[in-house]
Formats: C-alpha cells, sequence, structure tokens
C-alpha cells in the first residue's frame, strides 16, 4: 500500500499531489459531515413492489430509517419496509394526485403537496389526519419541512408563490411572492430555502422576512432540487437533462452531470444524493437509473429493470436505493 502511495505521488508531481490531498480530504471531510459511511452502487433490484395505480411521482426514508413512503396518482400515500417490500401503512383522504412528499425531522408527520391546490397532514403513527393545508391557489409542485423546527414546514406552487405553515396550528405563517413559477424547494437550514424554477433560476430564500437573498442561474428550467444529508450541496435538474452539483459554502457548480441516454422525466424527474454525498441517482425517461460518482470522473453505473420512465428517487441513509415509475417501486442493492 506505501508503495503505491509513493508511486502515485510521483507520477501526479507537485500539482497533481495538492490536487489529489485537496480532493481526498475534501472526500473525507464532507463525509465526516455527513455522518454516513461510504456508500456503495447499488447493482441489482432486491425487491419489486406494486404500489400504485396511475404513477408513483413521489419518494421519500423517514430520517435515519428504512421505512419508505410513497405517494402516487391513486390518491393514497403508503408507507413501506424497505428491506421487505412490505406494506405497513395507507394514508387515505387524498384529493388529487400527490406531486411531493415530506417528513418532520422527529418523523412524527408526513405531509403531502396535492394537484388539488392543498396539502394533507397525517400523523405518522396510526396514520390520523392532523390538517389540510389551503390557501394555494393552482397545483402544489413541493414541499419540504425543516430539518432544524418540527413544526415548519415550505410548500411551491403554480400560483408562483411559496408558503410557510405552522403544523401545530395547521395555519399559513408567510407567503413569498416569486416572478417565476418554483417547481420544487428545499430548506437548507431553519430559515433559508432553496427553490428551482421555470426560468431556470436557483433562488435562495430567508423564510424570516421572504426576501431573496441570492439568484443563481442553474439551467433553462429548473425541474427539482434536492438537498444533501449534511446541507452542503445542492443538486438541480433541468429540462435540458442535466444535473447540476452547487455547493453551498460557495454557491458555484462542483459537478455537472449528463449521459447520452439519460432524460428528464418533464416535472417529474427527482434525483437524489447518497447519504455519504458521493453519488448522484437520477431516472431516465427509457426507465434506467443513471448513477454518477462525485469525486471520481467515470462512466456512470446504469440500473436496468423499470418498463417505463423512472418518476421519482431516494437513497436509504441505511443503504437500499429506491426508485418508482408508473405502477412500481424498485429497491436496488
Amino acid at each position: 500500500m506505501y508503495e503505491e502511495m509513493v508511486l502515485k505521488l510521483k507520477t501526479a508531481g507537485v500539482g497533481g499531489i495538492q490536487h489529489n490531498a485537496q480532493q481526498e480530504a475534501d472526500g473525507i471531510i464532507r463525509r465526516s459531515e455527513a455522518g454516513y459511511m461510504e456508500t456503495l452502487i447499488p447493482s441489482t433490484c432486491t425487491i419489486t413492489i406494486r404500489a400504485h395505480d396511475g404513477g408513483c411521482g413521489s419518494l421519500m426514508f423517514e430520517h435515519n430509517s428504512d421505512k419508505l413512503i410513497s405517494g402516487g396518482q391513486d390518491q393514497t400515500v403508503k408507507i413501506w419496509g424497505a428491506y421487505t417490500g412490505a406494506l405497513t401503512s395507507t394514508l387515505h383522504g387524498v384529493l388529487g394526485s400527490v406531486n411531493d412528499l415530506a417528513v418532520t425531522n422527529d418523523n412524527k408527520f408526513v405531509v403531502a403537496a396535492c394537484s388539488s391546490n392543498k396539502l394533507f397532514v397525517w400523523e405518522v403513527n396510526g396514520g390520523r389526519p392532523r390538517h389540510t393545508l389551503t390557501g394555494h391557489t393552482k397545483n402544489v409542485s413541493s414541499v419540504d419541512a425543516s430539518w432544524v423546527k418540527s413544526f415548519v414546514v415550505a410548500s411551491s406552487s403554480n400560483d408562483r408563490t411559496i408558503k410557510i405553515w405552522d403544523l401545530q396550528t395547521g395555519f399559513c405563517k408567510s407567503t413569498i411572492m416569486s416572478a417565476s413559477n418554483p417547481n420544487s424547494l428545499a430548506f437548507i437550514d431553519g430559515d433559508i430555502i432553496c427553490s428551482g424554477h421555470r426560468d431556470g433560476n436557483l433562488r435562495l430564500w430567508d423564510i424570516r422576512s421572504g426576501k431573496c437573498t441570492t439568484q443563481i442561474a442553474a439551467h433553462l428550467d429548473v425541474t427539482s432540487v434536492c438537498v444533501s444529508r449534511s446541507k452542503n450541496f445542492i443538486l438541480t435538474s433541468g429540462r435540458e437533462n442535466v444535473h447540476n452539483l452547487f455547493d453551498v459554502r460557495t454557491l458555484e457548480v462542483c459537478g455537472t452531470f449528463r449521459a447520452t441516454g439519460n432524460r428528464v422525466v418533464g416535472s417529474f424527474g427527482k434525483p437524489c444524493i447518497s447519504p455519504d454525498e458521493n453519488c448522484i441517482a437520477a431516472g431516465s425517461s427509457d426507465g434506467s437509473v443513471y448513477i454518477w460518482s462525485r469525486l471520481k470522473n467515470e462512466v456512470p453505473t446504469i440500473l436496468e429493470g423499470h418498463s417505463s420512465p423512472v418518476l421519482a428517487s431516494a437513497w436509504c441513509g441505511l443503504g437500499p436505493l429506491a426508485t418508482s415509475d408508473r405502477n412500481h417501486i424498485y429497491i436496488w442493492s
């Protein structure tokens, strides 16, 4: 091992040594901050679940849990065991299709953003409906829960607004107006959210003041945003079939991911970042799942098995990767 390291350094030269040291240190620091062991790139579909009729457009895992939550066009939200594929709970009462899901940081509440202009909130234990959040006048495209404050939720809508909700009362705390439709949003910390817009910009907002603090040209049309577990990275996807990774510290692009066959599935495609923040997974309209390494400039790993466009993906902090299409959820390991 020592001889290999010496040979590597001699071959690299001074500039290469500095580059390698910076890259390796960056990877170690980021993994340490994320709090996860190295993620193995999956290769095999271990479980196939018949989940929702008409399409499963949203997936997410509970925090530090193998419980997988899915939402579909059949107006239901379901909770599954990722290692068994067993259905553990079905949440009813949704009006319209489920566009996006969020779970509070204490795993007590699930929130669904729906095409009926409403959001629906349930208690995870028992599945009892808690609130119906009303106020948006058009399709609710996205929802996320604060990583810091258990009762704070943000939603975006085609009515060009972002709303901040209090789950204790079920009321809207504030409304942020945007010049362009926010297709997707996510919390970065307790008071800052990022949103991806139809005009191609990534925007950061301070929810205390309702002011846009930063605006960055990201794509022609931003279809999805995803924040990494440590909140160090923002992953954006665009209709030009490109995925950009932004460093939150500098707000500069630190990685761009594309492949010849990878096609973003309209506004439905939801890529994700692995728990250790070293891999990017994105579904494609051809039914494939593409996985890129953040640190290694290699061709992506391609997972095949879906028979229709891959609509959503989610990576469990405990290991498995979940992806969904019109009717099925695939669990990969």
